[in-house]
């Protein structure tokens, strides 16, 4: 880890932790070289990704000025477009299509969720898309839509909400997901489209989606910043029920 990631990560912490609250100014450019023995642009550094990541603003004459910097909450367990997450949310959305192409389902990431049928060799449409939240790029996602279920995807849908072009007007009957959620350094592609730098994590949820059939026919792996998004679900103790005598 480099100098300039050091502080960022302290000074993170710290305003995560609540050491610095909204309103709140963080140590000068001066004190941040005097306490870590960096030069003044190590620290300029360190306090330009804060403000890329939204913890600060910096003011002339003022320093650097703490705001509210709030994480997005993915429920885990709900089955909802990156449309419907951002609008319940009331958060500006707007997504970015990087590609769309025909291909083969790479089987490696997808095999620990398989349980019915081998996904391998299957033709799909292979959509990558950033997903930006109030103008800051929050998300990655890498789509294949089997091609024997959606023969074609029209641009618009891509760039718009699939789910509302699978079930609006394909009329498809969309019932479950299965997901799986790790944690993983950041890739050059995270890098160059999510804006991170060395040494930073993403949070990476990988899920096939299954019609009401049981075909699974979307493969999504869906590349988080980890700084934007926290995960949340809802567990139930199961009750003990006595055995009939």
């Amino acid at each position: 880890m480099g100098k300039f990631e050091r502080i960022y990560h302290d000074l993170a912490r710290d305003i995560d932790e609540g050491k610095y609250k909204v309103g709140d100014l963080l140590p000068s450019e001066k004190m941040l070289t005097e306490k870590y023995a960096v030069s003044r642009e190590t620290a300029r550094k360190a306090l330009a990704i804060l403000t890329d990541r939204g913890y600060i603003q910096r003011i002339m004459g003022k320093g650097s000025l703490v705001v509210d910097h709030k994480r997005y909450s993915i429920p885990v367990s709900s089955l909802v477009s990156y449309k419907e997450f951002a609008e319940s949310a009331s958060k500006t959305a707007h997504t970015e299509l990087i590609s769309i192409e025909e291909g083969i389902l790479p089987p490696v990431p997808f095999q620990p969720l398989a349980v019915k049928e081998e996904v391998t060799s299957i033709p799909v449409t292979h959509i990558i898309r950033v997903r930006h939240m109030d103008g800051i790029p929050a998300i990655i996602d890498y789509d294949y839509i089997a091609k024997s279920v959606v023969p074609t995807i029209p641009q618009r849908a891509a760039e718009n909400s699939l789910y509302q072009y699978f079930e609006e007007e394909l009329n498809l009957s969309i019932t479950s997901s299965a997901k799986q959620i790790t944690v993983e350094p950041a890739t050059p592609n995270d890098a160059k489209y999510l804006n991170l730098h060395a040494g930073e994590y993403v949070a990476v949820t990988t899920s096939i989606t299954v019609l009401e059939d049981g075909t699974a026919f979307q493969y999504t792996i869906s590349r988080h910043r980890a700084d934007k998004f926290r995960y949340l679900d809802f567990a139930h103790r199961r009750q003990n029920i006595p055995e009939s005598e």
